[in-house]
């Protein structure tokens, strides 16, 4: 029986991935990311609840380092989502489909996600 040599399908360090599929795959880490960050806020008011000592302590983990960051990162991903849901709801309405307005309206995502938090942390 003779040997078949097909073609390796691309590897990593060849594929170059799209703006298409790392914006979706970002849309459902930053889902399951906000799923974590509302556990953080459960436990915040929880702490609220709890009494001073509590809620004390609470305070002292989202004014350290780490809070900062999950905090950051919590806010960035709540903009994220939002912003690109509503590039979803036009997409459900049938609009936005052309190719060169898909990567647009995904750089549009990007940019409104990041000056909204920026925007939303100089207000705090």
């Amino acid at each position: 029986m003779a040997t078949i040599h097909r073609p390796l399908s691309p590897h990593l360090q060849v594929y170059r991935p799209q703006l298409t599929a790392i914006l979706s795959i970002t849309h459902r880490a930053t889902g399951l990311f906000l799923v974590l960050g509302s556990l953080l806020l459960v436990y915040w008011l929880h702490a609220l609840a709890g009494g001073a000592v509590r809620y004390a302590s609470a305070q002292s983990f989202f004014a350290s380092f780490w809070g900062h960051v999950l905090l950051l990162a919590w806010s960035y991903a709540l903009f994220y989502h939002l912003c690109n849901g509503i590039r979803h709801l036009f997409w459900d309405f049938g609009s936005g489909f052309e190719l060169e307005a898909v990567y647009k309206s995904g750089w549009v995502v990007v940019g409104a996600s990041v000056v909204l938090t920026a925007i939303s942390w100089f207000l705090a």
